[in-house]
């Protein structure tokens, strides 16, 4: 193919052409790089804000977990206080039940040991005022004999 020349006014027109394609395309450069610059800052912030709220949720969110451990620790230990306290008093009432147990059965020995003594020492009192009302009424009939025999000896005299 020969080449073709184009008259100045058309090279003059190709060259302006040609700038202007430049200018636009410079142009459309800048405004589309603006506009991915701004799109990319767009989406950083957003995530930046999302990361700033999940991170605010989660700590908030393990704040909340660790009170409510340290909370449930708490009351664990006062139950496991509390449990030892119940034990030491069941243990102090059972010491003093067998205390109580074991004094009510020396009582009971004890008030039988008494009403064993006691029974025999009535006994042997009864026994004793047997054997003095025996006495006595021997010595009584005794007297009453004696006495009967000084009558009827004293009676047979006056008859004589």
């Amino acid at each position: 193919m020969p080449m073709l020349f184009l008259p100045a006014d058309t090279s003059k027109m190709m060259q302006s052409k040609k700038k202007r394609l430049d200018f636009l395309t410079k142009n459309y450069m800048k405004g589309s790089q603006q506009k991915l610059e701004q799109l990319w800052n767009n989406q950083y912030s957003q995530r930046q804000k999302l990361t700033e709220q999940y991170s605010q949720q989660v700590s908030s969110a393990r704040q909340q977990w660790e009170t409510e451990a340290q909370r449930a620790e708490d009351q664990e230990e006062q139950l496991n206080n509390l449990m030892r306290q119940q034990q030491k008093i069941f243990q102090q009432l059972k010491v003093a039940h067998k205390q109580k147990l074991k004094t009510v059965k020396e009582l009971y020995k004890q008030y039988i040991k008494n009403i064993e003594e006691m029974d025999r020492s009535h006994e042997t009192f009864l026994q004793g005022a047997q054997q003095e009302l025996k006495k006595d009424m021997a010595s009584l009939q005794k007297k009453i004999l004696t006495d009967m025999v000084s009558i009827d000896q004293f009676g047979r005299r006056d008859r004589e």
